[in-house]
């Protein structure tokens, strides 16, 4: 039990430490690995410094079960007054088309995958914003999704041409 839980408190050390740079991270988990259109998660965060780039990111994280190579996402940027600032369907490639084989890290049956969405996006001004995301598959609810999220990043000369 003990190494289980030393296992544990390493892997999360290791995942939080990889993003040093991120100004906000957050996940929101999928109750039973069923994504409903009609959940759609949101995630506020607080720009300090408009002066500088960023780079957004979803996190999603599924199970080997999950029935397709890809995702659609609609994804819905507000600003603090719930101004709609831009809206945008994103194809995310969680799986090699032709091969089947996943993409992203995988410990066992479970794939986290990290999707830029915005490269050195700046925002209009310091405050707090708003990313929706709401799944955009034909499916109803989509199945073997554990967890979405997003990542804001300050863009640096390392991740900004990623």
């Amino acid at each position: 039990m003990k190494q289980t839980g030393l296992l544990l408190l390493l892997l999360t050390g290791l995942l939080t430490g990889c993003d040093s740079n991120a100004v906000f991270k957050e996940y929101t988990d999928i109750s039973d690995e069923k994504w409903y259109i009609k959940n759609a998660p949101s995630f506020t965060f607080d720009i300090k410094d408009a002066s500088v780039p960023y780079n957004l990111y979803y996190n999603l994280r599924n199970n080997l079960s999950y029935g397709y190579y890809n995702l659609y996402l609609t994804r819905y940027l507000r600003d603090s007054s719930g101004k709609e600032i831009e809206s945008k369907l994103d194809e995310l490639i969680l799986m090699d088309p032709k091969t089947g084989k996943p993409n992203g890290d995988g410990l066992g049956d479970l794939f986290d995958h990290k999707f830029l969405f915005k490269r050195n996006y700046r925002f209009p001004k310091p405050g707090k914003y708003t990313v929706q995301i709401r799944q955009y598959m034909r499916q109803d609810p989509l199945l073997n999704v554990q967890s979405v999220g997003i990542t804001v990043e300050r863009a640096t000369p390392a991740n900004s041409s990623n």
